[in-house]
């Protein structure tokens, strides 16, 4: 190729430019064992094409087409495509065992495809589950979210009976009704799963658990509360609101009514709409870190009860607390 950029020479793989948008180009290769569970110990380039396929997770993915349109499927990909089936590229435990992470892969695919997993694929799942603990959280959290996000969220719930979360989790839990995720939006199915998680007893903390995944603070922050409002049992929108602010509650919730209900209705959740403000509580004496718990100790009072939100009655409720 003219122009190409080394961006895998690992896995023999270039990004070739030469077409008016990159195409990465491999080089066929065969693998060694995987001591690791996730990299194999050593790499052969320049094998034939089927020792290439034959390295694959699963048969619809072990199909090649040369420029001609000829199709070459060792596996049976093309069949188990028609079915809707993933299945295994040999014996199931041995692919499992090349990259663990394969297991979970396996419940997102069918997540997303709405494909069936072949039995013997998921009993080796069942015995080899274990071997997910030696995944790094961050390849945990990207497949968890992704099945989250899919049109089958559902089979969330199978990473946890299947034993594949069993390092971020409780044992002895009891099963609890389980919210249909799939009838949720995508950017709630998080927090419903993990009070979902904190019904049956899996987590003590979902702040804890997500954490533990690597999500980013803001992430765990608003899912958290999102929970919290949850487990709560009311829709606490404006201590939401309160906590992270509006643009990042709506983005994570565009079209709940119930939020919208709570914006349209011009109640107060913030400081800055508080009808009382630093001025008249340093007129009172109040002053440093003190004046600071006292608004927010007004704004906490006033979320409860919004028919207070006026001077006159947080006045007579600040001058209170002074004189006591």
């Amino acid at each position: 190729f003219r122009r190409c950029v080394c961006t895998g020479m690992r896995h023999g793989t270039v990004t070739v430019l030469d077409f008016g948008r990159p195409v990465e180009v491999t080089t066929f290769r065969a693998e060694g064992a995987y001591s690791d569970h996730r990299r194999p110990d050593s790499v052969e380039f320049g094998c034939p094409l089927e020792a290439d396929l034959a390295r694959r997770d699963f048969t619809v993915n072990a199909m090649a087409m040369d420029a001609a349109g000829n199709i070459t499927d060792p596996f049976g990909g093309r069949e188990d495509l028609s079915r809707r089936l993933l299945r295994c590229v040999g014996e199931p435990e041995r692919r499992f065992n090349e990259d663990a992470l394969r297991m979970l892969r396996t419940l997102r695919f069918s997540a997303q495809l709405g494909f069936d997993i072949d039995p013997a694929a998921l009993e080796a799942i069942r015995r080899l589950a274990p071997l997910a603990r030696t995944l790094s959280a961050e390849r945990v959290r990207d497949e968890l979210l992704k099945t989250l996000a899919s049109p089958g969220p559902e089979l969330a719930r199978s990473l946890v009976s299947l034993g594949l979360l069993d390092k971020y989790l409780l044992r002895d839990a009891q099963e609890a009704p389980a919210p249909s995720l799939r009838t949720l939006p995508k950017y709630a199915r998080l927090a419903h799963f993990c009070f979902w998680l904190e019904q049956c007893g899996y987590i003590m903390s979902t702040e804890q658990l997500l954490i533990s995944l690597r999500l980013d603070g803001a992430a765990v922050r608003l899912n958290a509360s999102a929970v919290e409002v949850l487990r709560s049992g009311s829709r606490d929108w404006k201590r939401l609101l309160r906590d992270h602010g509006e643009r990042a509650v709506l983005a994570a919730y565009p079209k709940n009514p119930a939020l919208r209900a709570v914006l349209r209705s011009g109640e107060c959740w913030s400081l800055s709409a508080l009808a009382i403000g630093g001025h008249e509580l340093q007129a009172m004496g109040y002053g440093g870190a003190e004046l600071g718990r006292e608004l927010d100790k007004m704004l906490e009072h006033v979320i409860d009860h919004p028919e207070d939100n006026h001077r006159e009655i947080l006045c007579k409720l600040a001058e209170r607390k002074v004189q006591n």
